[in-house]
C-alpha cells in the first residue's frame, strides 16, 4: 500500500470537503414539493373523511408518500407524520363505514 502513495497524483493541499450550498443565501435551492404534497394530502384526507370518498383518501395516502420521499432529513417530521396518519385514518374510516370495494367515479 505504501508504494501506491508515491504514485498518487492528487495534491493533498487541493482537496476540499464538499459543503452543500446554504438556502439562506440562495432561496431558489429550496424545494417546495414536500410542502405542497403535504397540504394536498391533508385536503384530500379531509375530503375522504368528511365526504366518505375512498378515492380522495387513497390520493391523500399517495400525496403523503410523495411528501415523505421528497423531504429533507433536517425538516420537522411532526407535520409530515400527522398528515400521513390523517390520510391512513381517512382510508380506514372510509372502508369501515362502507366495506364495499371502491367503485370508479364515472
Amino acid at each position: 500500500m505504501s508504494t501506491n502513495s508515491f504514485a498518487d497524483p492528487r495534491r493533498q493541499n487541493k482537496i476540499l470537503r464538499y459543503k452543500p450550498p446554504s438556502t439562506e443565501t440562495n432561496p431558489t435551492l429550496e424545494d417546495p414539493t414536500p410542502d405542497y404534497m403535504n397540504l394536498l394530502g391533508m385536503i384530500f384526507s379531509m375530503c375522504g373523511l368528511m365526504l366518505k370518498l375512498k378515492w380522495c383518501a387513497w390520493i391523500a395516502v399517495y400525496c403523503s408518500f410523495i411528501s415523505f420521499a421528497n423531504s429533507r432529513s433536517s425538516e420537522d417530521t411532526k407535520q409530515m407524520m400527522s398528515s400521513f396518519m390523517l390520510s391512513i385514518s381517512a382510508v380506514v374510516m372510509s372502508y369501515l363505514q362502507n366495506p364495499q370495494p371502491m367503485s370508479p367515479p364515472w
